[in-house]
């Protein structure tokens, strides 16, 4: 069963869909998993069919969109801060934790993307969870971008952020960027499966809008998702990996994984970035392993 729900972070208020899982008589309370999406990603793209499997395994789940996305509140629209998106999966917790029927002992964290470095990083320093599961995480931002587009254009990149620095602190208005673009056209995520993604999944998930702050672009080029990803241990952390990744380069995800401590498992898949939505194979397999994962250690 999925119910619409809101919580407060903040001053704004979060929103997403709590599923509850069919229980029987003599549960008096059930796990719960949080999960959110990527970097600008609402939840109406492609993140229910994972809902309901872990529904259907016995999970109540809390899917949400951050604060300035999708159907959470805030203004300006594509305002994408890392750390204020930690504060929102904190309040998601809390939220989460006091809901009837759930057990606040047994909360595991799922992230995507960017919210699966969210993931890595809030659940190092947060001990209400108790499990982590990420698929095609980010990790050191700034290395990866440097690995993706060089190390000449990344440091104009930063220059164009510091201009734009300049401009919103003498009181200005800062700069946009497209998330996706057509090849060869400015955007923030610059390669042709997310413009396909993106796209795709747009068509239906009608609130999700086209555009990022440079502000925001800035906070990623400062984020290294995993650095505390060794204060995980002895929480149970799954990592799952593409190693066709358009946006996270492998050797990254081996590096950071090497650095976790136990328990931890690491899968690794043949295929890109965005396959483990819902393309199959592969969607069943990262969402097999996440559900076993979470079934053994939640």
């Amino acid at each position: 069963m999925r119910t619409d729900v809101a919580f407060q972070s903040g001053n704004l208020m979060c929103r997403g869909w709590l599923y509850r899982p069919e229980t029987t008589a003599d549960e008096t309370s059930v796990p719960a998993i949080v999960m959110s999406h990527g970097a600008s990603a609402v939840k109406e793209q492609q993140l229910e069919g994972f809902a309901l499997r872990f529904a259907r395994e016995g999970f109540a789940v809390l899917v949400f969109d951050y604060r300035y996305l999708g159907a959470s509140d805030g203004e300006p629209r594509g305002r994408v801060i890392p750390q204020l998106q930690h504060d929102d999966i904190r309040a998601a917790l809390t939220f989460i934790s006091a809901q009837p029927g759930i057990d606040p002992n047994r909360i595991g964290l799922w992230g995507t993307s960017y919210s699966g470095g969210h993931a890595l990083f809030v659940g190092a320093v947060d001990p209400r969870v108790k499990v982590i599961a990420v698929q095609a995480p980010a990790l050191n931002v700034p290395h990866a971008l440097i690995s993706l587009i060089s190390r000449p254009v990344y440091n104009g990149l930063l220059q164009m952020l510091a201009d734009d620095h300049a401009v919103r602190n003498a009181g200005g208005e800062g700069g946009w960027l497209p998330v996706v673009n057509e090849p060869g056209q400015p955007a923030f995520l610059a390669s042709s499966d997310a413009l396909a993604w993106f796209t795709s999944t747009g068509q239906t998930a009608t609130n999700w809008v086209n555009r990022i702050s440079l502000e925001s672009v800035a906070r990623a080029t400062e984020y290294v998702a995993d650095a505390f990803i060794e204060l995980i241990a002895p929480k149970p952390l799954l990592m799952q990996v593409a190693i066709h990744d358009s946006l996270i380069p492998v050797n990254l995800a081996r590096q950071a994984f090497h650095r976790a401590g136990e328990p931890k498992k690491l899968e690794l898949f043949e295929c890109g970035h965005f396959d483990c939505y819902a393309n199959e194979p592969w969607h069943s397999q990262f969402l097999g392993g996440q559900v076993r994962w979470f079934k053994e250690h939640l």
